[in-house]
């Protein structure tokens, strides 16, 4: 039983082909269901793991990476299907990126970050999640406007922006404690 919120994970992870297909093929209605499939995963794993104590060193690393390879697929598809613009995507991408090198930084030369997801982060995936899902609607029906989709945009960016900024302090100040000389070492 404790390894179904992993499983749950590898099951978002396999959504992101056929989402890729189906936007590229602009099948509306089924874009929208493995959307909702992968959002309301992304929540389930996170609280079976919670709620029942389900938490593996295999989850700590594919629960974030699932949601990464979802949000950057998911944007690039979107941004080259002409209904996400490029400038949030590369953003997105580019804070992702960051990120995940830093965790592998620190790993190798630190050992484990032992980090969660701030406020912020999970603040920045959720309004992530909401642009792509207006997007795809809009592009299917019309709604939410252009207007609503541009002032939804700034605001993912600037989550991205204060999130990224967010992990590179911690990540710094981590670091930096860890290196720095032990009171009474040489």
């Amino acid at each position: 039983m404790r390894h179904i919120p992993n499983l749950i994970c590898l099951f978002r992870i396999a959504l992101i082909i056929p989402l890729v297909i189906a936007m590229r093929e602009a099948q509306h209605e089924r874009i929208i269901v493995l959307f909702a499939l992968a959002a309301i995963s992304d929540g389930l794993d996170g609280y079976l793991a919670k709620r029942f104590g389900w938490v593996s060193d295999m989850g700590r690393v594919l629960d974030p990476l699932a949601d990464k390879l979802l949000l950057i697929t998911v944007f690039i598809t979107a941004a080259w299907l002409d209904i996400a613009p490029w400038w949030l995507t590369a953003a997105a991408v580019a804070r992702d990126l960051i990120i995940g090198f830093g965790a592998v930084f620190y790993r190798l030369w630190f050992g484990p970050l032992n980090g969660r997801p701030t406020v912020i982060s999970k603040l920045n995936t959720a309004l992530q999640l909401g642009y792509l899902l207006a997007v795809v609607l809009a592009s299917a029906t019309g709604f939410p406007p252009r207007e609503v989709l541009d002032a939804l945009a700034v605001v993912v960016l600037l989550t991205i922006l204060a999130s990224g900024a967010d992990y590179v302090t911690r990540f710094a100040r981590r670091a930096l404690a860890q290196a720095a000389p032990r009171p009474g070492s040489p």
